[in-house]
């Protein structure tokens, strides 16, 4: 659509019109506006999957992989393909924007939000956030690139003002979203957060350098409830104010413009992006790009059990993997994740899968026929009971399994009923004059022993097991954060014992007073096992295997959206399970089920440890695959991992008097470490094969005009068999007149080959690795002299050196 057309639709609009446009029609709808033959647009919650509209678990989404994961792929390839699954997903679900990709960093290995992002580099968080922006833009879809800007933690996230300097705010935290608008994102989220004193959706980094100095036309659309107030706003370079209706702008805004406060023409600016935005997506009536052919289930399990294996990161191998399935013989599987993973993180990014392939089912399926496969539990990993589901549960009043759904009036009339599947609604039928949601459910318990069960919300509440109240109360809403409101609100517990095989009908009821959010949630489960005689079981079965392979886990409320973490241990007793296990059986393998770091005390112990991260729906095909050697684990580590959190040495994520303090500048991640002179437990682009790789030589080619250059790297695969190898550039500049870190990650390349073969690596660096940011210029400068340039596998492990010499260009302003 041209500029001129954008003018002609905007002509049709009154005032009134425009502002009605700039803010959502519902929680994730815009406005239609027929005087511009505008259509509505739905925007749905990623990047791990597109959930849709409505948080309905019947919907179901494919679920991918986690964001750390597809930072791990250092395959932009791959990813412009899993961006290509989400636009279809899309197209399925009606969504016309996905709320992804996540562009903040690993600053943090507490971060709550750890596993929503790529990686704790600039560059390599650049570099895939841009390859998942072309692969869902290529289908007519928008994507959102979030949450702009410095939004790395989560404690006090809607009020939170966080400190950076201009030259780390540059060269770090601005420096991914520069990329996607070089990529040509469409939609840029502001944050909750503050920057330097001004809350992210009035802040003048909306205008400079995203909407100036970068070019960006599209649409800046704020977090869900992010917006303060009305003038600043308005003012600040902010377009779309979400969820709606409501909100801060309507007629507030209209009273502003009338008022002289906000010039028209700063509300014509605003609604010409969105009138673009909706050309660009085919609201506008006209078409969209074409869409690819919608994928097959086949093509897309197929696709995510790629992924999987090819995400994964192997840290370490004493030869034990890949297992032979022919030599097997017995496999003892451990671990309560084996047969309950976590397949994604916590936080409004959830989707519901339609099925998830546990680890147990991969491993027994790739061994089927060749070995024996046996499984031991182990202590629980888990705190608290999860949602009541279709284990063990039925509809009261159908007899499907799950539960049974209803919405009540005042008198306690039955205003809608239906099944469900899971004790966690998040937004269950409310038509008029609902008053009450109530879940029940008749469980059957496979255990006796004192059960725990809970009902999450807020306001008035009650839970009953057989009529006999466990929970019966008001509880006020603590919070104004939406991700517990309406997402993951607490829950109130209560206990009973019950008999094994004795059917209970459970009963929980919210009422739905005004300001309690939309979820409710009734939960349950059996006693725990005693962890004692858990870990006993384990290693017994453990020593009468032949391998053993142990899966540990963080729990579902230690990695969420809206709460950072307090420690990187592993919860309940799994580390003492692990140590077990290895004392049991030399042949020990631990697969980690983590979106960020954990400490592994028992790591130099395990014969081989796998960081499998959340590896959505296709989990156990895909780990199956790469311990059985069907698949290399391809994955590098994105981000620097410590062995304990007191040796890591940026943690913070606690603001003081409301403010965090961005203390270190631009060392953060690898480079936080090499200017501390700590080793960390595993660096950043760390990750192991099936084979073995010799460094040979490197050269420098360049640099071009434009200011990039090309590095050749050879190595050599000098082990038994074909592999991949990711091929890593850093510089340095020991003799540097201005501040810098010890060395940067500056890019990277793969290469594929067979035992024996030797292949050259062509890195291309381009100009921004060179350049640094010139506060007193207000530009990017090249320091001219000569700068190492560094080769190798990983952040700590740099074989090939070689030199590039530079000629100071003229500053380069914005």
């Amino acid at each position: 659509m041209t500029e001129e057309e954008l003018d002609r639709l905007l002509g049709k609009l009154s005032l009134g019109e425009k502002v009605r446009m700039l803010t959502g029609a519902t929680t994730c709808r815009t406005h239609a506006e027929p005087a511009a033959g505008l259509a509505p647009m739905v925007l749905s919650d990623g990047p791990a999957g597109v959930r849709g509209e409505a948080w309905d678990e019947r919907d179901t989404s494919a679920l991918l992989p986690c964001a750390s994961a597809l930072g791990a792929l250092w395959d932009e390839g791959l990813v412009e393909r899993l961006g290509g699954l989400l636009a279809a997903e899309a197209r399925r679900k009606g969504v016309d924007v996905v709320l992804a990709p996540t562009l903040n960093l690993h600053r943090s290995p507490l971060g709550g939000r750890h596993f929503e992002c790529f990686s704790e580099d600039p560059e390599l968080t650049g570099r895939t956030g841009a390859a998942l922006i072309r692969g869902i833009q290529a289908h007519g879809i928008a994507a959102t690139a979030k949450h702009y800007v410095a939004n790395e933690a989560e404690t006090e996230r809607l009020t939170v003002d966080v400190r950076v300097g201009e030259r780390a705010l540059r060269e770090v935290y601005l420096a991914p979203f520069a990329a996607a608008v070089a990529a040509g994102v469409r939609l840029v989220m502001a944050g909750y957060n503050g920057v330097n004193g001004a809350t992210m959706t009035e802040n003048a980094l909306l205008t400079e350098p995203l909407k100036g100095e970068w070019g960006f036309d599209g649409v800046v659309v704020s977090d869900w409830g992010a917006v303060r107030g009305t003038t600043a706003s308005a003012l600040s370079g902010l377009d779309l104010v979400m969820p709606g209706p409501g909100g801060a702008w309507g007629d507030a805004l209209v009273t502003a413009v009338d008022a002289g406060l906000v010039p028209v023409e700063t509300v014509d600016d605003k609604v010409r992006r969105l009138l673009r935005l909706a050309g660009r997506v085919g609201a506008l009536g006209g078409p969209a790009a074409p869409p690819a052919s919608p994928p097959g289930p086949g093509d897309v399990r197929r696709l995510l059990r790629r992924t999987v294996a090819a995400s994964a990161v192997l840290l370490r191998n004493d030869g034990v993997l890949p297992l032979d399935p022919g030599t097997a013989g017995t496999v003892a599987v451990i671990g309560a994740p084996a047969t309950r993973p976590r397949t994604q993180g916590g936080g409004s990014a959830g989707v519901f899968p339609q099925g998830v392939t546990t680890p147990l089912d991969g491993i027994r399926e790739a061994l089927a026929g060749r070995a024996r496969v046996v499984h031991a539990p182990g202590p629980a990993v888990e705190r608290l009971p999860p949602p009541l589901g279709t284990d063990g549960c039925r509809d009261p009043r159908g007899g499907l399994p799950g539960v049974l759904v209803r919405t009540l009036d005042a008198r306690g009339r039955e205003l809608y009923a239906g099944q469900g599947l899971s004790g966690r609604q998040l937004e269950p039928p409310t038509p008029p004059g609902a008053r009450t949601v109530e879940i029940s459910a008749v469980l059957t318990p496979d255990a006796g022993g004192a059960w725990t069960f809970g009902v999450g919300g807020f306001g008035r509440m009650s839970l009953t097991v057989d009529d006999r109240v466990l929970v019966d109360g008001v509880f006020p809403r603590a919070t104004d954060d939406p991700a517990a409101v309406h997402v993951s609100p607490p829950c109130q517990y209560g206990g009973l014992r019950l008999e094994a095989g004795r059917a209970v009908r459970v009963v929980a009821r919210r009422e739905l007073a005004p300001g309690t959010g939309r979820a409710t949630l009734l939960a349950g489960g059996p006693p725990a096992p005693d962890p004692a005689a858990a870990i006993r079981e384990a290693a017994d079965a453990a020593r009468a295997a032949d391998t053993a392979v142990v899966f540990v886990a963080t729990a579902r409320d230690g990695e969420s959206e809206g709460q950072d973490r307090t420690g990187l241990g592993l919860p309940g007793a799994q580390d003492a399970l692990v140590r077990a296990v290895t004392r049991a059986n030399a042949r020990t393998v631990v697969v980690v089920n983590a979106g960020g770091p954990v400490e592994m005390p028992w790591r130099d112990a395990a014969a081989a440890v796998l960081l499998a991260w959340f590896p959505g729906q296709e989990a156990g095909a895909g780990i199956a695959d790469v311990l059985c050697g069907a698949a290399e684990p391809g994955g590098r580590l994105p981000t620097t991992w410590g062995a304990a959190l007191d040796d890591v040495p940026v943690t913070g994520t606690r603001p003081e008097g409301g403010a965090l303090d961005y203390a270190e500048g631009l060392h953060i991640g690898h480079r936080a470490w090499l200017r501390a002179g700590r080793r960390p437990a595993y660096w950043f682009g760390h990750g192991l094969g099936w084979t073995t790789w010799a460094y040979e030589a490197a050269a420098v080619d360049g640099p071009a005009p434009d200011g990039s250059f090309t590095v050749r790297a050879r190595v050599r695969n000098t082990g038994p068999r074909r592999g991949r190898e990711v091929v890593q550039v850093y510089l340095a500049k020991p003799d540097s007149a201005v501040e810098r870190p010890h060395r940067w990650f500056a890019g990277y390349a793969a290469v594929d080959t067979g035992p024996g073969e030797a292949a050259t690596a062509h890195i291309t660096v381009a100009a921004r690795a060179l350049r640094h940011w010139s506060v007193a210029d207000g530009g990017w400068r090249v320091e001219p002299g000569a700068y190492q340039v560094l080769v190798g596998p990983s952040a700590g492990e740099l074989p090939l050196s070689a030199t590039l010499d530079t000629a100071e260009p003229p500053v380069a302003r914005p």
